[in-house]
Parts: C-alpha cells; sequence; structure tokens
C-alpha cells in the first residue's frame, strides 16, 4: 500500500508541474532507472585482502588529488 501511496503521490505532484518541468523529471527518473544494479557483499568478499597497502596508498592519493579539486573556471 505505501508503494501505491507513493506513486499516486508523485502523479499529483507531477500534475502541478508545468510541462517543461514534468519532461525533466521524466529525464531524471529515466537516469535513476539506468543505474546498473550493484551486487551483494558476501558476493565480494574473495576480493577481500587482494589489493596491497602501497596500490591503495597510490588509489587514495589519487582520489584526493584528482577529485577534492574545483574548477572555479569550469562553470
Amino acid at each position: 500500500m505505501a508503494r501505491e501511496y507513493v506513486k499516486q503521490e508523485i502523479l499529483k505532484q507531477l500534475d502541478r508541474l508545468p510541462y517543461e518541468v514534468q519532461r525533466q523529471v521524466l529525464n531524471y527518473v529515466r537516469t535513476l532507472a539506468s543505474f546498473p544494479k550493484g551486487v551483494p557483499g558476501k558476493q565480494l568478499v574473495r576480493f577481500a585482502g587482494t589489493l596491497s597497502e602501497e596500490d591503495a596508498r597510490v588509489m587514495s592519493q589519487a582520489i584526493e588529488i584528482g577529485c577534492e579539486q574545483v574548477d572555479t573556471d569550469e562553470w
């Protein structure tokens, strides 16, 4: 019943939005629906311990350098 309520509430709110915003919502929902499904953690346990400490450090460093930057000229 809760699932049906959510669907009905979404439709009710969607009807209140302008057409162009409804198209944006549709595109967003399609994006959400296309995300690949993950796998249960128990299927990944076999990989535990396969990454060396040095490799983990290098990866962490690369993430810090590459992901924590703000390009103010990007906009």
